[in-house]
């Protein structure tokens, strides 16, 4: 927390100080990984083989489809399997141009497996590379044009079953062929998307298929739900030629039942004659919750929820809360935990209000409802914006899947968050700052587990989305007060992880990392016969019907996410003008991890290395946010924040598309000021958000199909390097994001470290050292990583300017030294820039 002696000072935001310049790539002659040689001949006979058998299945296809009506699009979907341990060169299968599309790929027992759609007469194509291989061919300067990367990794080709199109987990693939459920079906666009779409439709209803209303549209996927049987999915393929991907729908998280403390209405009428609200018609930021509704009947809620506020995605289910979880957090939005505001008699002003959209039934958990839940919310998003265009606003959700088993790959629900986030459908016009939830450990038996449980238990759909600000859960709420519960101890001790939190734990390492920071979420308690959560080591909020009682009780990740949501309106009121990007910044820049976190979760040596810090970060996100310093810069501790956009790519004439700027921001540095400190210890802070565009689908994630439209990294100069060294070490860090190759030489001083930080779109890390040392770092990069807009070149995304957030921060919080004003004056200085 911030001295509270010192006077309070805004930010810096500073003006377009970005200096663009245009990457002079580092040449590099790249090794290819080996194909192992096969007997060409006796390899290429037998591939010739399997593919001769599949044209009486290609015929069989065709007469399937005509008879149900197709008059074009026919073909059949074939995989493609390697050898083991060999990557399959898959993006090398398609041809786009004739119609062969590359619909999934998917790893498995060290092969590569890859479905694509072959048109029907294209055989022919895959017949030629095999021939071109057994003839050795060579062009007529005598280069080898055999194709045999391709071809010796190839150990069998055959028609695609069910299997080849699931790209869930192996887990929740059906059991029997009698068990139904909801399919989620990833279609490919094909040049047509309506017309494809219209076909499924239709075909699905001719295999006696439900299909529920509602789609989710990505750059190259449209994505539905079908309910049906495997073996009705299976019968339904070889007319159904279009499916790139099935997976299994998820269901929503069961909420928590409260338990209600005693009644004191007291409390509240205290509360609301010290507390001032805004007007309705005042221009001020709204916390918009996507939940089970709020009931604004509530004396706590009525003054800042207006009728004409109240949404809902189904007008069969009502706007009103009959469930209390939604309500529950609008008083967490709005007041934050109830207990400390009733307990300190301080006056309060709440400078927000708030939405609803009711995306719940009543029971939580949408079974009856066969519409999935990225459509669902991409409708409840859209409702506020369709009553009130204009008006800024967060939208917190605490809606997650009761399964984690994506381990951090993004499914249709997180990537309809990113695109809503991106705002992907305006071309990035209005991005939209979405807070969601981590997810629940909801089980008693793991909680005693503590805090294994919370290693095991992966993050929840959607938090693994790259563009929401994630919420877990720790806890400083220790204290056991019910008198018949003596024999409990709280679980988390105070400052730690809740026990309730998920994590990332379990994710592969190339995913981003999660939670993004922790808000309060109470604790459970625990005696020699198992684990409770009890009120004591919960949160206050609104109940949702006042005329039983006014208040309950609330915790987990929900409860965090609703504080969450709160922090980031406080900071929209100060600061109107900045990007939805900048406030996610912000919230994670003033982040830090308490002690108990340290002890608990890194090893207890003198130096932790950048590896022991990315796995705080995967418990623990970059810790708990603090609202003043989020606020406010102070004389030894200062915050500069830029908005800027950036042209990552570039495409000239026939060639293909290239990387095209970065950035770089020479800051307004006390370099005096720093020097005269010597080696006294500071720190600096270093915080780059920025929007993806999603295109999700299961072809390899470093191939021309990644997920990101763009990535960006940051970097800062080094005491010993000139400029020139500093934009050549850049210009070969970009060169090697490009090959998917590691720079070298991280710097010591960062505490996660380039190798770590740079997964997601939000990147933090915090540089240590002398101020001596920090004086000459007065430099910083922002420079482009590829993405689909650069490789997906049909797509004509290449020059898409990509705006971006950088928060940068001085900290001397040990030392007396106004480096504020230092700052402060080089701004009113004018200083000439040169471009």
């Amino acid at each position: 927390m911030m001295e509270r002696n010192e006077r309070k000072k805004r930010h810096f935001i500073l003006g377009s100080i970005a200096e663009p310049e245009r990457f002079s790539r580092p040449q590099r002659i790249i090794e290819q990984g080996k194909v192992p040689e096969r007997d060409r001949q006796r390899h290429g006979a037998a591939l010739l083989g399997q593919v001769e058998a599949l044209k009486p299945e290609m015929l069989a296809a065709r007469e399937a489809q005509e008879e149900v009506g197709l008059d074009g699009g026919f073909g059949l979907q074939v995989e493609f399997e390697s050898f083991p341990d060999i990557d399959l060169a898959f993006e090398s299968l398609a041809r786009e141009r004739s119609g062969i599309e590359l619909q999934n790929v998917r790893h498995q027992d060290q092969r590569t497996y890859a479905t694509v759609f072959v048109p029907d007469g294209k055989l022919e194509h895959f017949e030629g590379l095999i021939r071109d291989y057994l003839e050795e061919k060579r062009d007529k300067a005598g280069r080898a044009r055999d194709h045999k990367t391709l071809i010796n990794a190839i150990q069998q080709i055959r028609a695609a079953s069910l299997r080849a199109l699931w790209t869930d987990d192996l887990q929740v693939f059906p059991a029997t062929d009698d068990e139904t459920f909801w399919w989620e079906v990833w279609l490919p666009v094909c040049g047509d998307r309506a017309g494809t779409v219209a076909n499924f439709r239709s075909l699905a209803e001719a295999q006696d298929l439900q299909v529920a209303p509602g789609e989710l549209e990505f750059p190259e996927r449209t994505v539905l739900l079908a309910h049906a049987s495997a073996s009705q999915m299976r019968r339904s393929m070889m007319t159904i030629n279009s499916i790139a991907e099935l997976r299994r729908a998820k269901e929503t998280a069961e909420f928590f039942h409260a338990l209600p403390p005693q009644e004191q209405p007291e409390w509240l009428e205290e509360l609301l004659g010290r507390t001032r609200f805004t007007r309705p018609d005042e221009a001020v930021p709204h916390v918009c919750l996507l939940d089970t509704g709020v009931n604004n009947g509530h004396p706590l809620i009525a003054p800042a929820l207006a009728d004409r506020d109240l949404h809902t995605v189904e007008p069969a289910w009502g706007t009103d809360d009959t469930y209390g979880h939604g309500t529950a957090m609008a008083g967490l939005a709005l007041a934050g935990n109830l207990a400390e505001s009733l307990d300190s008699g301080a006056p309060i002003e709440i400078g927000h209000r708030l939405e609803s959209v009711k995306l719940l039934p009543l029971d939580g958990a949408n079974a009856g409802d066969a519409r999935h839940h990225g459509y669902l919310t991409t409708e409840a998003v859209a409702r506020p914006e369709i009553t009130s265009p204009h008006r800024r606003r967060v939208f917190s959700m605490a809606v997650t899947a009761k399964d984690y088993r994506d381990h951090g790959r993004p499914s249709a629900w997180s990537a309809a968050i990113d695109r809503l986030a991106a705002d992907a459908e305006e071309y990035g016009g209005t991005p939209r700052l979405l807070i969601v939830s981590a997810g629940n450990i909801d089980d008693p038996n793991a909680w005693v587990e503590y805090p294994y449980s919370n290693e095991t238990d992966g993050i929840h759909d959607p938090g693994q989305a790259w563009n929401a600000l994630t919420v877990g859960a720790c806890t400083d709420l220790i204290h056991i007060t019910e008198p018949d519960a003596g024999d409990y101890q709280s679980i988390a001790p105070v400052g730690g992880l809740s026990p309730f939190s998920t994590t990332s734990l379990t994710w592969q390492p190339r995913w981003p990392l999660k939670p993004d920071v922790v808000f309060e979420g109470g604790n459970a308690a625990k005696d020699a016969f198992g684990a409770v959560w009890l009120p004591s080591l919960s949160l206050l909020t609104s109940y949702h019907v006042p005329s039983r009682r006014l208040f309950t009780t609330t915790n987990a990740t929900s409860a965090a996410t609703a504080l969450a949501g709160g922090m980031a309106a406080r900071l929209m009121s100060v600061y109107p003008e900045l990007w939805p990007e900048s406030i996610r910044a912000l919230m994670v820049h003033s982040a830090e991890w308490t002690d108990t976190m340290r002890s608990m979760f890194l090893p207890a040596r003198e130096k932790p290395s950048k590896k022991d810090f990315e796995n705080l970060v995967r418990h623990c996100g970059f810790g708990v946010p603090d609202l003043d310093r989020a606020l406010w810069s102070l004389s030894n501790s200062l915050t500069m924040v830029v908005e800027e956009h950036l042209y990552p790519f570039k495409r000239e004439a026939h060639k293909q598309p290239a990387l095209k700027d970065m950035h770089l921001h020479r800051l307004p540095w006390p370099l005096v000021e720093l020097e005269e400190l010597g080696e006294a210890r500071v720190e600096m802070r270093v915080t780059l958000s920025y929007f993806i565009e999603p295109n999700p689908s299961e072809r390899g994630f470093r191939s021309r199909y990644r997920y990101e439209s763009h990535g960006l990294r940051f970097d800062v100069k080094r005491p010993s390097e000139s400029e020139d060294d500093f934009r050549a070490r850049i210009n070969a860090a970009a060169r090697n994001e490009e090959e998917g190759t590691r720079s070298r030489g991280d710097d010591p001083g960062w505490v996660i470290g380039i190798q770590n930080r740079h997964k997601g779109s939000l990147h933090s890390d915090i540089w240590q050292g002398s101020a001596a040392d920090l004086a000459s770092r007065g430099i910083l990069a922002v420079y482009p990583a590829v993405g689909w807009w650069k490789t997906h070149t049909r797509m004509e995304r290449y020059d898409t300017a990509a705006r971006y957030s950088l928060v940068v921060s001085i900290r001397a919080p040990e030392i007396e030294v106004d480096l504020y004003n230092a700052v402060a004056n080089l701004i009113t200085t004018p200083v000439a820039v040169e471009h």
